[in-house]
Order: C-alpha cells, then structure tokens, then sequence
C-alpha cells in the first residue's frame, strides 16, 4: 500500500488517553493526533521519535491526523495503525505473495462464525478446497531483533484462538497469521512473560492443527508490503 497523500513528519511529545498523542512538527506547529492503537505500544512511543502522520479531509473529525508510523531514534519503523495489518494481508493475499495461502479464487472479509459470536478477519473459498479462515494480529512489540504478541494481556486474543481451534476439529483450514509491522523484527514467538495464558492456547492451537504463519512488512514513510515469511518459535 502507497500513502497517498504522503505521511507528514513530526516529533512526538507524548501519548495519552490511549488514543491521542501531542506532536511538533518541523515547523514548530504543536498538533494532537489520532492513535489508533489500543495496546500498551511498549517501544512505539518514546518521546522524541519521529511520528509519521496522515490526514483525513473529512471535516467531522475532531482529530483530522492519523499517526500511522513511528521511525525510531535508533532508525526502526513501526507501524503502530493496527487497522493497517489487516490491509496488508488483504493485499499479500490478493497479490499471491504468501504461498501458504495462495490457490483460493473467492476472499471474504468480517466473516462471522463460531461459538463465541466472533467475526473472523478472512475467509478464502475455492471449490475443490477446504474454507479457510485467518485471524490476523499486528506485532510491533520488539526486544532486541525478537517480536512477540501480545503486548498486554488479551482475553479477545484467547478467544479467537478458542475459535479457531473449534475451525480446525470441524474440518476446515485454520491459519494465525502475525503481520509483524516493525522493521527491526526478525523471528516470532508468543509474548509468555505478558500473557502465559494466551501463549498456552497458542501451542495447544498449533497442536490441534490451527496453522501459525509469521510474515514481515517491509515499511518506510511512502509505501509498505507484507511479504518476508518469519520463523516462529512457540
């Protein structure tokens, strides 16, 4: 995906109330963004680091700017616009540069399914292959070159691992797939000092034939692509 207008640059003052941050532009023009990350954003927002930021024409928005990116003082992209992940893969899917999914002919999205009325982020259909259904999750938390998810304890997170177990004991193709969206990134494993219980379910998950699949973007503050396969450690 191209950003289009282009990111703008500023310097990122603070984040606060979860979904706001203050920035300065170059220009010394004081601004407060729209972050559209729920999570604790644990090395994503360090005052002082650049902030990539887009901006919406639509005149509702109490907020017009979006931060989209943060570009690390130690040089590291990270997208910290969760809604990006699923734009990503949509696209990779799309464009057949995740071999594990390519060869369905039908995509589609927030398909509701399972016990727990959960909405399930893919569905590819073929017809002489089995549905597949993939949750997708972004993973910005980095120490040193290791990712890991979750970045705060997620009962949403088990849920959906709940979910796909039950997808793949019915039959179907089950895939969690983690968009790591932080440059720096080079192999996945589940956050088990942060959430153990959410790192159990994901082994008794990949035991119970729900796939696991780990894919880096490539970023910069014009365009990113999802494509470079990961090693996962569980």
């Amino acid at each position: 995906m191209e950003f289009s207008p282009p990111l703008q640059p500023a310097t990122l003052v603070r984040r606060y109330k979860r979904f706001l941050a203050d920035v300065v532009t170059a220009d010394g023009v004081a601004l407060t963004l729209h972050c559209p990350n729920t999570g604790a954003m644990t090395g994503c927002a360090t005052p002082g680091d650049t902030v990539w930021y887009s901006t919406s024409e639509n005149p509702k928005r109490k907020y017009p700017h979006t931060w989209e990116i943060t570009q690390t003082q130690k040089g590291a992209f990270i997208c910290v616009n969760t809604l990006r992940a699923n734009v990503l893969t949509k696209e990779a899917i799309l464009a057949e540069r995740l071999l594990p999914l390519t060869g369905y002919s039908i995509l589609k999205s927030e398909v509701k399914y399972g016990t727990e009325r959960s909405r399930i982020d893919f569905m590819l259909q073929a017809e002489d292959r089995r549905d597949c259904y993939i949750e997708v999750k972004s993973v910005t938390l980095a120490e040193q070159d290791k990712g890991y998810f979750p970045d705060a304890v997620t009962e949403r997170g088990q849920r959906h691992l709940r979910e796909l177990m039950s997808v793949a004991a019915g039959g179907e193709r089950a895939v969690m797939l983690f968009a790591v969206l932080h440059s720096a990134i080079t192999c996945f494993s589940p956050a088990r000092h942060i959430d153990a219980t959410y790192a159990q379910l994901l082994s008794e998950a990949h035991k119970k034939g729900v796939e696991i699949l780990a894919y880096k973007a490539d970023i910069s503050a014009n365009n990113m692509t999802l494509r470079w396969p990961l090693p996962v450690a569980l």
